[in-house]
């Protein structure tokens, strides 16, 4: 894309030099038209042009607003993940709290949650909640609440109070290997809002503290046990990480369906 843009550039550049050029005193004008053999070029470099444009303009926009607008398998929200962002500036605690908030109640993550309470009974797993109707209104309800919880607290609360960016920024460079590794470390790895890298403090305790809210308050009372806020918590995390490796690789097979579908 980058070499293609530089070409319709340069393409572009030499159009207009030509056409800013005087044209040479001809002893004679003809009557007949002429015919330009880049005529048939130009729409293919404007084309380009405006690809490479339309690019820039996208990230240009990621960049000024901090976050994205992109969706999971066009679905999940996505919108703390950056691509092609070196220097942006930091978000605010207002802003991390919004787009928690925003990806948090957006309407697809209740068939979501309906889902994993669909599987949680399947399974009978916390079997204090019950079955039929009751039990899975209890499941749904406590999923819902633990994967709000665990957000604000991981991705608005401890950043805040931590000044830690809670923001996803995809790497795109390396082997698949590399950047497999390069996700995983984001769990214990993340960036301050100076830019700096830092120990990702906000992920471990606030995944932990989202552990003990959900075990110790609306969890089943025989499930309220130590050795199962662990098990949550571990649970958190390892969604979390196989979570970043989607996100990591996601743009490139977003690019790959759209270039079938063309």
């Amino acid at each position: 894309m980058l070499i293609a843009l530089i070409l319709a550039t340069a393409a572009g550049a030499a159009s207009c030099i030509a056409q800013d050029k005087p044209d040479a005193p001809t002893p004679k004008q003809s009557d007949e038209p002429s015919t330009q053999s880049t005529s048939t070029e130009k729409p293919q470099a404007t084309d380009k042009s405006d690809k490479g444009k339309e690019t820039l303009e996208k990230d240009q926009r990621n960049q000024a607003s901090g976050t994205s607008k992109d969706r999971l398998f066009f679905t999940l929200p996505n919108f703390l993940t950056l691509e092609n962002a070196n220097q942006v500036p930091p978000l605010t605690a207002g802003q991390k709290f919004k787009v928690v908030a925003r990806s948090s109640f957006d309407y697809v993550q209740y068939p979501w949650y309906g889902f994993l309470a669909g599987v949680s009974q399947a399974e009978n797993s916390e079997a204090g909640y019950g079955q039929g109707a009751a039990g899975y209104g209890k499941r749904f309800g406590a999923s819902t609440a633990d994967g709000t919880i665990e957000n604000f607290l991981t991705s608005a609360v401890f950043p805040s109070l931590l000044r830690q960016d809670p923001r996803f920024f995809q790497s795109g460079k390396g082997s698949f290997w590399h950047r497999t590794g390069y996700a995983i470390t984001r769990v214990i790895v993340t960036r301050t809002d100076s830019g700096h890298s830092q120990m990702n403090f906000s992920e471990i305790f606030g995944s932990a503290l989202a552990a003990g809210i959900s075990t110790y308050s609306y969890h089943p009372h025989a499930d309220k046990t130590l050795r199962n806020s662990a098990k949550v918590w571990g649970s958190q995390v390892g969604y979390d990480t196989i979570t970043y490796v989607v996100k990591e690789f996601w743009p490139d097979i977003r690019r790959k369906i759209r270039k079938n579908k063309k």
